[in-house]
């Protein structure tokens, strides 16, 4: 099948164009370097045939010459691929992304806020590879639905391309117990996120010197 027969929606670049590049598979960004494919593969399983030869961790290190060992691929399109990879080494050269994977990491992050004496609500906004693009204060005082609506922590997610979103917030108090209005306001966007397809990995409670999930248990 040719990517014109393609329903519109599926196509790499129409999707793209909707969605930002955050929603698209390692495959689908390949072929919109690629553009075309061959006689016998679309620029889809062409894409997809690369990424099968080549191990992903070192597929941005192979040369021109190896590239071109692929049926489809000359030195124009083995060019291009090699200066965009080129371009990104360069712009994030000494730049470090953080990954959060846990609620320690998120206490980490929250340096500037867990020791307030008012709540703080706060969203991760979180990339396909889990890595942190921005971090916003949706809200100060106390959690509750009126507070923290889906409208204001889905609108980031959404401007930022964001695959996944953890969220958090101070307790003051110290204690780490989830209240109900806590539990109630998860819930809800746990709900709204899986109608966006935005999921919610976590939402973690930190204080001074610790910090909770408690999204499992919901």
């Amino acid at each position: 099948m040719k990517i014109k027969d393609l329903p519109r929606v599926d196509r790499p670049r129409e999707k793209m164009e909707k969605y930002g590049p955050g929603k698209l598979s390692d495959v689908e960004l390949l072929a919109i370097l690629l553009r075309t494919g061959t006689k016998d593969l679309n620029v889809l399983k062409l894409a997809q045939k690369i990424l099968q030869k080549f191990e992903n961790e070192k597929f941005v290190d192979i040369s021109i010459d190896e590239l071109k060992t692929i049926h489809g691929l000359g030195s124009a399109k083995a060019c291009e691929i090699m200066a965009c990879f080129e371009l990104g080494k360069r712009m994030l050269k000494d730049k470090k992304s953080s990954i959060l994977l846990s609620p320690k990491d998120v206490w980490e992050r929250m340096e500037d806020i867990r020791g307030s004496k008012k709540e703080h609500f706060v969203v991760f906004y979180l990339d396909s590879r889990n890595q942190e693009i921005q971090r916003d204060i949706i809200s100060i005082g106390t959690l509750n639905e009126s507070l923290v609506h889906p409208r204001e922590v889905f609108e980031g997610a959404i401007k930022n391309n964001a695959s996944s979103i953890i969220i958090s917030h101070n307790h003051p108090s110290g204690d780490l117990e989830p209240s109900a209005d806590d539990i109630e306001v998860t819930k809800k966007l746990i709900s709204a996120g899986k109608i966006l397809d935005i999921k919610v990995v976590d939402h973690v409670v930190v204080s001074k010197t610790l910090s909770a999930s408690f999204i499992s248990n919901i």
